[in-house]
């Protein structure tokens, strides 16, 4: 299903709506049609299936932390 993320033009507030076709997007905070599609973040996982997502081994570093500058011995603490 597309979930697309949208900012209200009128209260600042963000939201995700599921969209089928192009209908007008109503703010569901105050009822607004003044809203912007954002774009979205994307993430994906390196890896096999049996490592979870945020891992040093699913980053594909093999031992240590995978963020550049980071002194940290997992991602584990990052989220």
């Amino acid at each position: 299903m597309p979930l697309y993320e949208y900012m209200c033009e009128d209260c600042d507030k963000e939201f995700e709506e599921l969209v089928f076709g192009d209908p007008a997007v109503l703010c569901p905070h105050c009822g607004s049609a003044r809203t912007d599609k954002l774009m979205s973040r994307c993430r994906h996982k390196r890896g096999g299936a049996s490592e979870p997502v945020g891992t040093a081994a699913a980053a594909g570093s093999g031992a240590g932390s995978s963020c550049s500058g980071c002194a940290a011995s997992s991602c584990a603490g990052c989220r």
